[in-house]
């Protein structure tokens, strides 16, 4: 949310910030999901589900428009509110869709 709420003012921090959490937890969590949580999906009900694709897919344009951002002097105010509207809407399908889809086929319940 603070990405999506970035101000002038705010954009050096905010991203300082961001980027402190993403090498702290939030790589490490796409990395468990793409390891852990798939794999024991895609052994049971295959991997070529929309939900799947949809979830590496976004993996691969969050890491990039980080990686884009990170490579400016400064992070501009749109990209940040970019990426936070792209990382609410990937949370949200995580939860809403994926997640059940695969706690329904495995009995795992995601973290």
């Amino acid at each position: 949310m603070e990405l999506k709420r970035a101000r002038e003012d705010t954009a050096g921090p905010t991203w300082r910030r961001f980027v402190e959490f993403w090498q702290r937890e939030g790589n490490a969590h796409f990395v468990e999901e793409e390891t852990e949580l798939l794999p024991a999906y895609a052994r049971v009900a295959g991997a070529s589900h929309p939900a799947v694709i949809r979830m590496l897919l976004e993996h691969v344009l969050i890491r990039a428009r980080i990686a884009a951002i990170g490579d400016q002097p400064e992070p501009l105010v749109d990209e940040l509110r970019e990426l936070g509207t792209w990382l609410e809407l990937h949370v949200r399908h995580e939860e809403r869709v994926l997640f059940p889809l695969i706690e329904d086929a495995t009995g795992m319940r995601p973290t």
